[in-house]
């Protein structure tokens, strides 16, 4: 059986290991990934508006993993509309970098629920198997963390080097084109840079497990007997 101390440990990262599973999903599930604001260029162009009437014709945006929506503004009053990533926007945006994100993220749900099931695991019993035991824990722990690295740079450089919101912005827009202003990671994107961090967080604790503190031994003291005390 594993000590108090080791228990408080595996206790602590399978509450982790849980915490970081409801946080890839909420994060999978929310659709504020990134936000921006929008210039109705043709608009501005048609009027030749200034500094003071481009307010008419700045609109914003945003959009997560599978849906998202937007507000155009093109000098006539702001149209909202919606719009879903599949099937609708696959030709128009970099599909494979898109499903690849979301395969990480998958792929990550998965590792967190080994290693919640290994640090419960371990929190009861100590294992017979290396493999089930804190290696086994680093392990998993290590790839849910980098698979979650991988997803969240995968969609930066969707946003940054593909102009994803830009793709998206001028999804089925015949006449009128926009531009980007502004752009903004939201709270779906950081929810799962703290997910990865939960992971690094774990590491670090089921390190500490390997700790073994040393025991504290009473020394007995030997009673010194002199001759001139032995009584017959």
């Amino acid at each position: 059986m594993p000590g108090c101390f080791k228990k408080t440990l595996f206790s602590l990262a399978s509450i982790i290991s849980f915490a970081s599973f409801i946080v890839i999903l909420v994060a999978m599930g929310t659709q504020r990934w990134m936000t921006g604001k929008i210039l109705c260029k043709t608009g501005v162009d048609l009027v030749n508006a200034t500094d003071p009437e481009l307010v008419k014709f700045i609109g914003d945006i945003y959009y997560g993993l599978f849906q998202g929506g937007k507000t155009r503004q093109c000098g006539l009053g702001g149209r909202r509309s919606k719009f879903t990533i599949f099937p609708h926007m696959v030709k128009k945006m970099n599909t494979g970098l898109h499903v690849m994100i979301i395969m990480f993220l998958c792929a990550a749900l998965s590792f967190c629920l080994v290693s919640l099931g290994f640090c419960i695991l371990n929190a009861i019993k100590v294992p017979y198997r290396a493999i089930k035991g804190p290696a086994g824990l680093c392990l998993w722990n290590f790839l849910a963390g980098g698979l979650i690295v991988l997803a969240v740079t995968s969609f930066i450089a969707a946003v940054k080097l593909h102009r994803l919101t830009e793709r998206i912005a001028n999804f089925r827009e015949n006449i009128f084109q926009f531009v980007i202003l502004e752009e903004q990671f939201e709270d779906s994107f950081w929810l799962c840079v703290a997910s990865a961090t939960a992971h690094a967080v774990n590491l670090l604790v089921i390190a500490l497990s390997g700790i073994n503190f040393p025991k504290i031994k009473t020394k007995t003291e030997e009673a010194n007997v002199a001759p001139e005390d032995i009584m017959y």
